[in-house]
């Protein structure tokens, strides 16, 4: 990024079911302040309440320049969880809040699955899969984006914490009733976590949390999987079903990269082991490669570039939609 000033200052949001985190920086010196709130912006009959959002960045805002010293705005990027699905409220509201507020030029919203790419690749062809309670694949060739799942717990998330979760489960009531492939370790680690399973249907269907509770229990999955292989055939059905979602984003030419993140890669090598197998089946022309940073990395990056005016990513509906206005 060429040509940055301290007048090239920038905001960068990520917001997700935990709450926001944001930071405060310019492209010439890079982040200056961060600061979170674990408060979650709210939603209703719109999608993602704007209004809300914007009262919670004004004291997050306030919070970086005691820190930072004021740094006159000229981008925001805001990654948001639910954004292709219930950003609409975001998309017609927020950029005319920050242009009153602050005086910004710059505004991109994006969904959380692009900002976990671009913390993870940058603005590279490739493909990334997000994986924690549940599972996308994103990937661009810098042309336009592709998703892959992201359907939820009950649709899709194939191979997700809460699908890993709910196998693992699964696998323990087979062995409970009898059935052929359970497994007797699994069972003993859902009574240990849940106490008898004849009652957990009736303790985990009313439950409005119930991905993060089937998610809970795929790391007793991934324990069992080194001496367990019924919990190892598990985790390599997540991995095929990873691969697959990355093998319907990933461009097509080149030898583009591949890169995992999220918390759900945590598990280690009984999960990452198969899964570079997998990846090195589906995609033999891909790279590899570690992720370079996290969602919030992503709408750092994001935002650095949009207030120097050097933002190449593809502009997408739903997926990355940039909101310019001319300067003064």
């Amino acid at each position: 990024m060429t040509g940055a000033s301290e007048g090239s200052g920038f905001l960068a949001v990520d917001s997700g079911g935990s709450g926001l985190r944001a930071v405060l920086g310019t492209a010439e010196r890079g982040p200056l302040a961060r600061v979170a709130s674990d408060e979650p912006v709210r939603t209703g009959e719109r999608g993602i309440d704007p209004g809300h959002f914007m009262a919670q960045l004004v004291g997050l805002v306030r919070a970086l320049t005691v820190e930072a010293g004021p740094v006159p705005l000229t981008a925001v990027a805001v990654g948001a969880a639910g954004l292709a699905s219930l950003g609409d409220g975001l998309r017609a509201e927020l950029p005319g809040a920050l242009a009153r507020e602050w005086g910004v030029r710059g505004v991109a919203l994006a969904a959380d699955a692009v900002t976990a790419y671009v913390g993870a690749l940058g603005a590279r062809p490739g493909a990334v899969v997000a994986g924690g309670t549940g599972l996308i694949a994103v990937g661009t060739d810098l042309t336009r984006w592709r998703r892959a799942d992201g359907w939820g717990h009950l649709l899709g998330d194939c191979g997700g914490g809460a699908w890993i979760g709910r196998a693992g489960l699964e696998a323990a009531l087979r062995a409970h009733d009898g059935r052929e492939d359970g497994s007797r370790r699994l069972l003993a680690c859902a009574e240990e976590v849940f106490g008898p399973v004849a009652g957990l249907p009736g303790a985990l269907y009313p439950r409005p949390d119930r991905p993060a509770v089937l998610a809970s229990f795929a790391p007793r999955v991934a324990a069992c999987a080194d001496e367990d292989p019924v919990a190892a055939g598990i985790l390599r059905a997540a991995a095929r079903h990873m691969a697959d979602s990355a093998a319907a984003v990933c461009p097509a030419d080149g030898e583009p990269r591949v890169a995992v993140t999220g918390g759900l890669f945590k598990l280690g090598d009984p999960l990452l082991g198969p899964l570079d197998a997998e990846l090195a089946r589906r995609l033999p022309r891909a790279r590899r490669v570690p992720a370079e940073g996290d969602p919030l990395d992503g709408s750092v990056r994001i935002a650095a570039a949009l207030s120097t005016g050097s933002l190449m990513l593809p502009a997408d509906p739903r997926m990355l939609s940039v909101t310019t206005r001319p300067g003064d």
